[in-house]
């Protein structure tokens, strides 16, 4: 049960949700796609949705290609040619494997190629990467990239911290039905002078000698042999927290 969730999915922003069987994860994303309503609260917005489960129904006795096509001519919203997604994805027997005959990595696949028919404005995806092919994994990733890149919005969820991490700007964890923000920024504060071109610096502030930056977690180390090899001293360094 989820409990005083306040998620904001802006325009452009990919969103990664991490958190254990049971966290709420499927059921924060069914509200996403409007498949299910809060008891309490609302939800805002109505963009067009992409959405794929965590487990794609495959069924039918329809080819991949047909069920696509299918689902095209229903809703009337095929943007993008179906051939082509599964081209992409490198699905398993190719376009016209019959889905029921698909393993649940590529069955996923189709999935992915249904959501993103109609170019969506939110693409959300519940444990994609769950079942796909090394190769796959690395399309996927690209997807999501353009995705945000035209202006939509995508949110998923994964139990790997670090899968989230590499391709969300933003990563939240579900807890017990409670959402916080999972920061992964350090804050360093340098003290000493010359050019602020060190590694992984994602934002900085400057007065006199003494520098405050706010650095990616997994460059605080370069950065800082950085600054000593450079004469600089270190101040303070805050190692990233969650924060609700």
């Amino acid at each position: 049960m989820l409990r005083g969730v306040d998620l904001e999915v802006r325009r452009g922003s990919v969103v990664g949700v991490v958190g254990t069987n049971g966290s709420g994860k499927s059921t924060l994303l069914r509200i996403l796609a409007g498949l299910s309503r809060p008891s309490s609260g609302a939800v805002t917005g109505h963009p067009r949705v992409g959405y794929v489960p965590d487990r794609f129904p495959a069924s039918t006795r329809m080819s991949a290609l047909a069920y696509l096509r299918h689902l095209g001519r229903v809703s009337g919203s095929a943007a993008v040619d179906p051939r082509a997604l599964l081209e992409r994805l490198a699905l398993a027997g190719g376009p016209r494997a019959p889905l029921r005959h698909l393993s649940k990595g590529n069955a996923q696949k189709v999935g992915l190629a249904q959501a993103l028919l109609a170019e969506p404005d939110l693409l959300v995806l519940d444990e994609p990467w769950s079942g796909l092919d090394p190769d796959a994994h690395g399309v996927l990733g690209e997807i999501i990239a353009e995705t945000a890149a035209r202006g939509a919005a995508v949110v998923f969820t994964e139990h790997r911290d670090e899968r989230a991490h590499e391709h969300a700007s933003e990563v939240h964890r579900l807890v017990d039905g409670t959402l916080d923000v999972v920061d992964r920024s350090a804050r360093v504060v340098l003290r000493g002078s010359g050019e602020l071109d060190l590694p992984g610096v994602l934002a900085g502030h400057r007065d006199g000698q003494r520098v405050e930056l706010s650095v990616e977690a997994g460059s605080t180390d370069e950065l800082l042999r950085t600054a000593l090899d450079r004469g600089w001293s270190v101040v303070r360094v805050d190692t990233p927290a969650v924060r609700s």
